[in-house]
């Protein structure tokens, strides 16, 4: 007798194919290869990345010994691993750099963080919005990011001589790129810090977004610097209206213009031209279309020197008058604004 569930012979009959596996976006999506956002192994050579070749990807530099490496592009973050006697360029990273086991070597970089950890004699030029962390590492020093080609300025927004710190690379590879290590070509001005200030006097210059606004902040430095004023510091962030006025106080309604001996705002915007008065300065102000004014980032020089105030407020007339600029009206508003603006500064970057 046979079971009643007994499942008879399918001889004769065709078996059903099996269902292919789904397919998901990203089982399909394009992925990196991560050997083309390293570089290793490298001894007594010249090698790097040109820019739009990284765009932004995390990128690793591990065991190199006498080599010149260039990443002439931005990044996500690098890590720097057990190298000897290298020259590296690093341009901006949105996140880290981390230095990790190296020894005598010479940096150029920019970045949002840095970080090192068990190095020994390395010299770095360094452009970073956070304080350095430095663990278990001797013999470290800084310089200012002094550096420029043409790509880096946009670069930038999508995040002591540099002749004796890194060359200017001269392999095939890097043939097109063209570098300067001038000081007064480099995209991030070279600044006093925080050695001992040569005068009492301080004054601080607010640059507000404008296209084509960089030229003239290099004009203002370079005349600034002739005329034996130095800067002091230099920081961009992006600022809202709001607070500018938490700053410097509340500014003036639309149109209306009201007499000030503590500072200035020289406001360009369209059909809208502001005029310098020969007895008195002026505080002008477009609250209605304050957003023109902060849809980029603000840039803040601070310079020192005799009489500096003066000197800034002549050459904003002279140089800025279709650069949206605040400037410090005296000495001792100066003072104030350069202690409101590092405390917000401070407060920013302590959330």
């Amino acid at each position: 007798m046979g079971c009643l569930f007994s499942k008879g012979s399918d001889q004769g009959e065709g078996k059903e194919e099996e269902e292919a596996p789904k397919t998901y976006s990203w089982d399909t999506k394009d992925r990196p290869d991560p050997k083309d956002f390293t570089i290793e192994g490298l001894k007594g050579e010249t090698a790097g990345r040109v820019p739009g070749t990284v765009n932004g990807q995390q990128f690793i530099i591990n065991n190199c010994q006498d080599s010149c490496i260039y990443i002439f592009d931005h990044s996500a973050s690098v890590t720097v691993d057990n190298c000897t006697g290298c020259k590296i360029f690093i341009g901006p990273s949105k996140g880290s750099v981390f230095l990790r086991n190296c020894s005598q070597c010479k940096m150029v970089l920019a970045c949002q963080q840095f970080r090192s950890r068990d190095c020994k004699s390395v010299d770095i030029l360094l452009h970073c919005d956070t304080q350095p962390i430095i663990e278990s590492s001797t013999k470290i020093r800084f310089g200012c990011f002094q550096y420029s080609y043409p790509e880096l300025r946009d670069q930038f927004q999508k995040r002591t001589k540099v002749e004796d710190v890194l060359p200017v690379p001269e392999t095939e590879q890097f043939s097109q790129m063209t570098v300067s290590t001038d000081v007064n070509d480099s995209f991030v001005p070279l600044s006093h810090g925080k050695r001992r200030k040569p005068a009492d006097e301080s004054c601080l210059i607010l640059f507000f977004h404008i296209d084509n606004g960089d030229e003239t902040m290099k004009k203002f430095i370079l005349n600034l610097k002739n005329e034996e004023s130095v800067l002091i510091e230099s920081k961009q962030l992006e600022l809202h209206y709001e607070d500018v006025c938490r700053i410097f106080g509340e500014l003036p309604h639309l149109k209306e213009v009201t007499k000030s001996g503590s500072s200035l705002l020289y406001a360009y915007v369209i059909n809208h031209m502001t005029h310098f008065s020969t007895e008195s300065y002026f505080t002008i102000s477009f609250p209605s279309i304050h957003l023109s004014l902060f849809e980029g980032p603000v840039t803040a020089l601070q310079f020192n020197g005799k009489d500096v105030v003066q000197k800034c407020q002549a050459f904003v007339k002279d140089l800025a008058t279709n650069v949206p600029t605040y400037v410090s009206g005296d000495p001792d508003a100066a003072k104030k604004d350069i202690e409101n603006w590092r405390n917000f500064v401070e407060a920013q970057f302590s959330m």
